[in-house]
Formats: C-alpha cells, sequence, structure tokens
C-alpha cells in the first residue's frame, strides 16, 4: 500500500523509514554510483531531507520499502533550484508546481511499483492543487516514465547519451491517468483512499476536481 508520510512522521513507521534510506544508499551509491553520503547505519540522506519534505512510499506486505519519492514545494528551497537552475536557464518557483526528487526503487521491487508511485503523485496534484511536478532525471529514467505513460516535458538537458542529465516538468491527462492505472493495477477508489487515510476529507469534497 502506499503510505504518504512528512519526515516528521517517519519515526513512528521506523521499519519502513530505515528501508527506505538504505534502499536509497544502495540504489544511488552501489548500483548508479552517484557522488551522495551514505551514514555508519547504511543511510543515504541529505539535506533537503531535512527540510520535511513528504514521501510517498510503496510500503510492501511485511512492512518493508518497495519504492519512494520525495516532494518538496517550489516557493521553498529545492535541489533544482540550489543544484540544477543552469538545466532550465530559470528558478522555478510557483505554489502550484512541486519537486519530486530520489525516486527509488528496492532491488526487488515489482514491475508496478513505478506506476503505483506515479499514481499516488497524481493523487497530491488533486489534493494540494498543484499543477505540476519538477524534477532531474538521468537517461535511464526515459524509459521507465515512458513504459509506465508519464513522460515529463523537457525543459533542458546537458550532457548526451547514458551521461544525459535532464529537468522535466509532469502533469497528468485523463488518458495519461487511465495508462497509469492500468500499470499500477489498482483503481482510483484504492489510491483515493491512501490519500484520504492519509489527509482526512471527504470523497466529496476533498478531491473535487
Amino acid at each position: 500500500m502506499i503510505r504518504f508520510l512528512y519526515a516528521d512522521q517517519l519515526n513512528a513507521f521506523p521499519k519502513l523509514r530505515d528501508a527506505m534510506f538504505r534502499d536509497r544508499a544502495d540504489q544511488f551509491k552501489r548500483r548508479l554510483g552517484w557522488e551522495v553520503s551514505v551514514d555508519g547505519d547504511g543511510f543515504e540522506r541529505d539535506e533537503y531531507d531535512d527540510l520535511n519534505p513528504l514521501y510517498v512510499i510503496w510500503e510492501t506486505p511485511d512492512g518493508g520499502h518497495g519504492g519512494s519519492m520525495r516532494f518538496l514545494p517550489s516557493v521553498g528551497r529545492t535541489m533544482v533550484n540550489d543544484h540544477f537552475a543552469h538545466l532550465s536557464n530559470t528558478q522555478i518557483s510557483s505554489p502550484g508546481i512541486w519537486e519530486c526528487t530520489r525516486f527509488c526503487l528496492a532491488a526487488d521491487a515489482t514491475a508496478n511499483v513505478s506506476a503505483l508511485l506515479m499514481l499516488a503523485g497524481s493523487e497530491l496534484m488533486t489534493r494540494f492543487g498543484v499543477t505540476h511536478f519538477v524534477g532531474v532525471f538521468d537517461a535511464r529514467m526515459v524509459r521507465i516514465y515512458q513504459r509506465i505513460g508519464a513522460p515529463p516535458e523537457v525543459l533542458g538537458s546537458v550532457g548526451e547519451g547514458r551521461d544525459q542529465i535532464s529537468v522535466g516538468l509532469w502533469s497528468f491527462t485523463q488518458p495519461a491517468l487511465l495508462r497509469l492505472q492500468k500499470r499500477a493495477g489498482v483503481s482510483f477508489e484504492v489510491s483515493r483512499y491512501w490519500a484520504l487515510r492519509a489527509f482526512g476529507g471527504s470523497d466529496q469534497t476533498a478531491w473535487a476536481a
């Protein structure tokens, strides 16, 4: 199931928290070779984890981590503005745009987890009035986004081939959401329930288009 958790709520789920940060270390440091810091507990964390971001996490049936993403409003500090503004030649700051970073999949994640995370992300748009997500991604992610039916609008890139880094904007049309839902293998009622459980509200009012 999907859990929507702010950083200050993670301690209530220690197994899930620890598995997420260790899977981030495994993916970004070991498998991808990124220059990220890993602490003595084997956790990959950075300064943006200290800003009380909102995490979207796929929790496995045994309480472990299957995949996750991290969100911050672009009106505050973001990785894309602090470190990657040169990709788009502009500062991206708007109440309707949230940054998505640290897209992580556990090594044994099932094939539908990417779509489940993106579908859950679309629920954040409805809940918080977000129109777009912005994020930096590398070349390997292009095929993943295309496969799950959620390709971004590319704002700028540097590098070539496997070394290419891009910044993109995501929005979800109804046809795109239908493709995501099919790939994720859950109904919209289920994804909506996950968000209602996390944030409260009613199906009639909180989720009005």
